[in-house]
């Protein structure tokens, strides 16, 4: 047997065991490492993975200061270079402005829409529901009882107070009055006959031809039939009325409604329904509805004169009319702690309509020179009520201030402001105290008054006839403010 000179020799056996089977050689070079387990490779797949994403972010934070440096237009040594080569007035104001946008160095102006806080005459409403109610309203019956002949209105007509609705057979009434037209006549011819009579007694009584007693029943005859006759004119009277219940007329001016009863039909005075509805409409009232709390300020400034009151359709669009409170009525709704008022206006277009709803807007009084602004400036928080306010240097600020009342889109400011500030309307909700801001002017001509003055910070402050836009660093309307800036980043560049 030929033995390799690098292999080792066989193992001895002893004699009668089976020898073992030979090891066969690996096939694998010694200088190799070992394989990695599949669990270690794994690991190191996540540890790479992991480095890869702090490079990335590193890279990306690097880039970005970098980016933030060069649109600021400054480096740090220029920065300090310029601040020292100013006046010491400026150089305060600018370290000023450098402490307050040191926070965050890659801050960019947040577009806000600004107006400035007046004072203007405000009126004070108060608003309630209400609805519109005819101010007479008569259902038209029958008065006597017949066959309704016909009817002499249209339905939805404007007619005037006596004029002729309809018409009952007029016949029966006609007959009775005729019959009592000839017993008044019977009546005073036998008063004439028993009044000559008379006359014959008494002669014949002086002559002593009689007795008294005959004089006396003459006399007692004419004053019946006198009595008689009265009957008669009073049964006359009556026939007449019959007669006049048979031609129907409207009470009142008004418009009438839908016809209840057709011609033909036999109605009687003690009928439920009517023949129509008449309505009044011009002028016509409102009633509505106001918290009881309202009470003292409405008897208060009632007792010094009439009060105006406004309608409109039910959502405000449109006003309807205008007129003037009439009634304060006489006691509160328990269920709802509400008074209930009644207002009389003028209605010849009849643009108001009984059981119409509607929202009565009473004027009660006029606030003299309030300071007033639009009612999306104000903000609420924890604290209460609070409006942005825009400086000079333009960054905002965070003013609490307290809320007399709202009119409309108005706020009536009680305290916390002044005339002339420049407060935000638009764009709060990405505001912060300290804030930089890019400020654009509201012209407040349509809605709210007079636009900003001219030389408001909040218009840029720049010299006449320049435009809000104009502006020595180039920045957006109402910008900066007017002079050049105190620090390069209290300049706003143009609104993101």
């Amino acid at each position: 047997m030929t033995m390799s000179p690098t292999s080792p020799p066989p193992p001895r056996v002893p004699p009668g065991r089976t020898p073992p089977p030979p090891v066969r050689a690996s096939s694998a070079r010694e200088d190799e490492p070992p394989p990695v387990p599949r669990r270690g490779r794994g690991r190191l797949i996540a540890a790479g993975i992991g480095l890869g994403a702090v490079a990335v972010v590193a890279a990306w934070w690097l880039v970005r200061r970098g980016h933030g440096d060069a649109s600021d237009g400054t480096t740090p040594g220029a920065t300090a270079a310029g601040s020292a080569a100013r006046s010491p007035a400026t150089a305060g104001t600018s370290a000023a402005a450098g402490a307050g946008a040191a926070g965050n160095p890659n801050e960019r102006p947040v577009s806000v829409l600004v107006t400035a806080v007046r004072r203007e005459d405000v009126p004070i409403f108060l608003e309630g529901i209400g609805s519109v109610t005819a101010l007479k309203t008569v259902t038209v019956k029958t008065q006597v009882d017949g066959r309704l002949d016909r009817v002499d209105f249209r339905e939805g007509q404007a007619v005037r107070a006596g004029a002729l609705l309809a018409q009952i057979d007029p016949r029966p009434f006609t007959i009775l009055r005729h019959q009592a037209e000839a017993a008044l006549a019977r009546d005073r011819a036998t008063l004439q006959s028993n009044r000559l009579n008379l006359e014959r007694y008494v002669a014949v009584r002086k002559e002593n031809l009689i007795a008294q007693q005959q004089v006396d029943d003459q006399r007692a005859a004419v004053a019946q039939l006198e009595a008689a006759i009265q009957a008669d004119q009073a049964q006359l009277e009556q026939a007449n009325l019959q007669l006049d219940y048979a031609h129907i007329r409207s009470p009142i001016d008004g418009v009438t409604g839908v016809r209840l009863v057709d011609p033909g039909n036999v109605v009687h005075a003690a009928d439920p329904g009517g023949l129509v509805v008449v309505a009044q409409l011009d002028p016509v009232a409102v009633l509505f509805t106001l918290p009881q709390d309202d009470l003292p300020r409405i008897a208060a400034e009632m007792s010094k004169g009439p009060l105006r009151v406004d309608v409109s359709t039910r959502d405000g669009g449109a006003l309807l009319g205008s007129g003037s409170l009439e009634l304060i009525d006489n006691q509160i709704n328990q269920t709802t702690a509400s008074i209930r008022l009644k207002a009389i206006l003028p209605n010849p277009g009849r643009t108001l309509w009984p059981n119409q709803f509607v929202k009565a807007r009473l004027l009660l009084s006029v606030r003299k020179q309030a300071l007033v602004v639009p009612a999306a400036t104000i903000q609420r928080g924890p604290q209460g009520t609070f409006v942005y306010l825009v400086d000079q240097a333009q960054r905002a600020s965070v003013r609490p201030v307290k809320v007399d009342s709202l009119e409309g889109e108005t706020a009536v400011i009680g305290r916390g402001l002044a005339a002339g500030d420049s407060v935000v309307i638009e764009g709060q909700t990405q505001l912060r105290p300290g804030a930089r801001v890019a400020a654009r002017s509201q012209d407040l001509g349509s809605e709210h008054g007079p636009a900003l003055a001219p030389d408001h910070p909040a218009r840029g402050g720049g010299a006449p006839g320049r435009r809000p836009g104009d502006g020595p660093s180039g920045a957006g309307a109402g910008g900066a403010a007017s002079g050049p800036p105190a620090h390069p980043r209290s300049a706003p560049t143009s609104a993101p």
